[in-house]
């Protein structure tokens, strides 16, 4: 666990402050965002660091190699296995192309793209540079058992503690929402230790905080929960092992 987490972090640090900051905080589109999605895919790397980036919540529909769940659907809906595939029902769009979707989503739902999504090409090699260090991370199917309800993974792109998470989740081919909590406050950016020891607990504007902070007393990511049997809970290794044995058989 500890190489898992250090090469997770490598990837936060080559990514620098994308998919952390919040930098539109408004209402929520009415219907959730869904995302074709592989986790360790640079392509689709840019896609979820705009979702964090604008605190759009979104449903993702992992397809690993191999992946017979979520494949098959998108080759049956847009023609081909393609990756990231963005579907917007509340404007009923579909689309390929992580580029194209991040202009989309910055036009749609905030006041146009910034500038440093104007220069893609360096954002794609950056999110490439970003993958190598998790290329031991097989991204190889193995399904997991299908849960009746969506899990909810409170979670922030960048975060190398819920990149375990979502790559535990992608191989399983479980689906799930992402409930966005990047950061708008300076106070956030102080580990939840140090908030703790300081006794500092930010006034969030973001709901997905505000909720967490509601419901655990505490806002850290990633908080996994589970509508299926009421279970929440903090820390990667504990829900990477709730994961194994509530859905994955104890493999």
């Amino acid at each position: 666990m500890a190489l898992n987490l250090a090469t997770s972090l490598v990837s936060t640090l080559v990514r620098s402050s994308n998919g952390i900051a919040v930098n539109r905080v408004g209402e929520k589109p009415a219907e959730l965002l869904q995302l074709y999605d592989i986790e360790n895919c640079p392509y689709c790397r840019l896609v979820r660091e705009a979702l964090t980036e604008l605190d759009l919540d979104v449903v993702i529909l992992p397809c690993p190699k191999q992946g017979q769940r979520f494949r098959p659907e998108l080759v049956a809906r847009a023609g081909k296995a393609q990756f990231p595939y963005l579907v917007d029902p509340n404007t009923g769009t579909e689309m390929y192309e992580s580029l194209d979707i991040v202009a989309y989503l910055y036009d749609t739902y905030a006041n146009g793209l910034p500038m440093k999504w104007k220069f893609g090409s360096l954002q794609t090699v950056g999110s490439m540079l970003a993958s190598a260090p998790r290329t031991f991370q097989s991204m190889q199917a193995h399904p997991g058992e299908m849960p009746e309800q969506l899990l909810e993974l409170y979670s922030f792109e960048s975060s190398p503690y819920a990149r375990p998470v979502r790559e535990k989740l992608c191989i399983m081919e479980i689906p799930y929402v992402v409930r966005n909590c990047g950061r708008s406050e300076l106070a956030e950016w102080l580990l939840p230790p140090v908030r703790k020891a300081l006794n500092v607990t930010p006034d969030s504007r973001l709901e997905n905080r505000r909720q967490l902070q509601h419901v655990e007393g505490k806002v850290s990511i990633p908080y996994l929960f589970d509508p299926n049997t009421e279970a929440g809970m903090f820390e990667s290794e504990d829900i990477l092992a709730y994961l194994d044995v509530q859905y994955g058989g104890g493999q």
